[in-house]
């Protein structure tokens, strides 16, 4: 039986991207809508021929299974809290919530009614991510003692993005918590150690309400430092990952989408220069392991636990801008 699936609103970049997803599935549909703005919500479900329910409680008593969440980061804990509430299966865009109260708080309601959550966190799905993950595996690059990763665009200069990505009240911090979320959460994983405390430092070069450039640093028990980087104001900054350890390196996107590898492991066969090293092929999207989970009464464990630690590293940078301080993570309030 194919999974009927209400969208909540239409706020996020993205929200159209899940919509066409979902179409183009063959067990879901788009059956209903929702949106905090009702103009909004009206154009998006017409143009799909679809109802749009004028409340969220309307839209969550109907006969959908399931919803995808586009809203406001600051309403993520409402709708996702009654969402779960309503028995609703629920895919979320990243952030789940901006902070770890508001994580605790629809984790435990996700818990009790044991509906499938997964979030949409799509760098954990491509091949060089799948390729770093089995290199470092076998730990090629000995003990690891700096990851950085970068991903920035033009948004805020070429003036494409939408006026409400600007707006602090809605979506509670700028680059860092919207493009910033994928090399966060790279970068902790590629560390494979949760990092102790962060300092962050906001930058707000076209004077917006939110920052449009940011750098986080990330600090571990083992000495091992983690740099993450997110901006709304470069024309040609490829997303990048480097990976350096006490054997060797790993790079991606400097600037090619390649991975090249050099490292005194492996009897040296990579020592004399950067090898490229071919990618594994992407395996399948955050939406259709939803789509698995639901239909197997199984749970997105590892997606959820990495949600849940980037809400965790993103409080504390929000926090470490805010007070010009490091933040440690045992401050944060569950």
């Amino acid at each position: 039986m194919t999974l009927r699936i209400g969208m909540i609103s239409y706020w996020h970049v993205h929200a159209w991207d899940y919509t066409k997803e979902a179409q183009a599935h063959t067990d879901t549909e788009i059956t209903g809508v929702w949106d905090e703005d009702p103009i909004r919500g009206k154009a998006a479900a017409d143009k799909q021929g679809v109802p749009f329910y004028a409340s969220l409680n309307e839209l969550l008593s109907s006969d959908i299974d399931g919803v995808i969440v586009n809203a406001p980061t600051r309403l993520h804990v409402d709708v996702m809290v009654a969402a779960a509430r309503a028995g609703k299966h629920i895919f979320t865009e990243k952030v789940l919530a901006p902070t770890l109260r508001e994580v605790n708080e629809i984790m435990a309601e996700v818990k009790k009614t044991g509906v499938k959550l997964t979030v949409s966190l799509p760098r954990l799905n491509h091949g060089y991510t799948l390729t770093i993950l089995d290199l470092l595996a076998e730990r090629i690059l000995g003990d690891i003692t700096l990851v950085r990763s970068r991903l920035s665009h033009n948004g805020a200069i070429a003036d494409w993005l939408p006026a409400h990505f600007y707006n602090l009240e809605e979506c509670l911090g700028g680059a860092l918590i919207d493009l910033g979320c994928h090399p966060m959460y790279l970068t902790r994983l590629f560390l494979g150690e949760t990092p102790t405390q962060i300092s962050a430092q906001f930058g707000y070069i076209t004077g917006k309400e939110v920052e449009d450039n940011a750098v986080s640093l990330l600090s571990t028990e083992s000495g091992a430092l983690g740099v993450v980087e997110a901006g709304f104001v470069n024309s040609y900054s490829p997303f990048n990952i480097e990976i350096h350890g006490t054997l060797g390196s790993l790079l991606f996107g400097v600037p090619e989408e390649k991975l090249l590898l050099r490292t005194k492991a492996k009897d040296g066969q990579f020592a004399d220069k950067w090898h490229e090293i071919p990618l594994k092929p992407n395996r399948e999207s955050a939406f259709e392991q939803w789509v698995v989970h639901i239909r197997n009464h199984s749970e997105a464990d590892e997606n959820i636990n990495i949600a849940i630690e980037l809400t965790k590293l993103m409080e504390a940078s929000n926090r470490s801008a805010q007070e010009k301080r490091a933040i440690r993570l045992d401050e944060l309030k569950g």
